[in-house]
């Protein structure tokens, strides 16, 4: 696929909740936030690097959402130049993999089991044990193969999961891989190593690469565009360098130091909150 090529793209798209019952007022309040983010309407190109920034309920999962295809949605939807409303899931999980924030199970299976999940979508699949082993040492989960999911930490689960979409996609070409806030619930070291691993399983098979983060320094150091939503709408799209200084402090409400670095990226230092001005 040309890089130039655009994989997935949005035309004013939004999530439908016309099956939502006004039975209470808890439901009505869901609602009346929900059609308040978007629609989006957003281009997203063969092998990019795209994180997406913004504050707590700001609606990055929900486009992460809307980009899954994985729910009803009103506006339109192309991915790999087709509709997604055409395509089934089974189509969908050859080329896109999506890792929610949130990850539960209800049985308590073994992490094995779960990778291999990211799997069920073939009907021959004959490298499946290998591809399940590769994806658990990608993610460094290997020793937690025989491991019961229930006794795992939230970072131990956390990596399960990254194993589960790493194995979807492990022997594809030209996907596109969703992450939800992949760093949660990990120490600092082992942060910079999973976005490490992330960032090169993509490499080697030239997947797209669109993610939500809370470190804003991840995402101007490994990523090479960011999208800033706030109150439900996309208000910024641009290159992660030069640093967008100004309008991430607008996005956070707070003062950044912007450090310039000799051949490397700008590294952006919270200071005191407060800014005022607005996009």
């Amino acid at each position: 696929m040309n890089k130039d090529q655009t994989i997935l793209s949005l035309k004013d798209a939004s999530l439908k909740h016309a099956s939502l019952k006004k039975t209470s007022l808890k439901r009505l309040s869901l609602k009346a936030h929900i059609n308040t983010l978007g629609p989006f309407s957003i281009d997203i190109k063969s092998n990019e690097r795209i994180a997406i920034l913004g504050p707590s309920g700001a609606g990055k999962s929900t486009l992460l959402q809307i980009m899954s295809g994985l729910h009803e949605h009103d506006g339109g939807i192309e991915f790999l130049s087709k509709p997604i409303k055409q395509m089934s899931v089974q189509e969908l999980s050859y080329k896109r993999a999506f890792l929610a924030q949130h990850h539960e199970t209800a049985f308590n299976l073994s992490s094995e089991l779960i990778i291999s999940l990211g799997r069920v979508a073939r009907d021959h699949d004959p490298e499946l044990v290998t591809i399940i082993k590769e994806s658990a040492k990608a993610a460094q989960a290997e020793h937690l193969l025989e491991r019961s999911y229930q006794t795992l930490s939230g970072g131990e689960k956390a990596r399960v999961h990254l194993a589960r979409v790493f194995a979807q996609l492990w022997d594809q070409q030209n996907g596109l891989l969703l992450i939800d806030e992949p760093m949660t619930a990990l120490d600092p070291g082992l942060q910079i190593e999973l976005l490490s691993s992330i960032l090169t399983y993509c490499q080697d098979r030239s997947h797209t690469l669109v993610a939500i983060l809370h470190d804003i320094q991840q995402a101007i150091e490994h990523f090479e565009r960011l999208i800033l939503i706030k109150n439900g709408k996309i208000i910024a799209d641009l290159p992660s360098h030069p640093a967008p200084h100004r309008e991430l402090e607008c996005l956070y409400s707070m003062r950044l130091e912007k450090l310039t670095r000799p051949g490397r990226k700008d590294l952006l230092i919270p200071s005191d909150p407060g800014c005022s001005q607005a996009i």
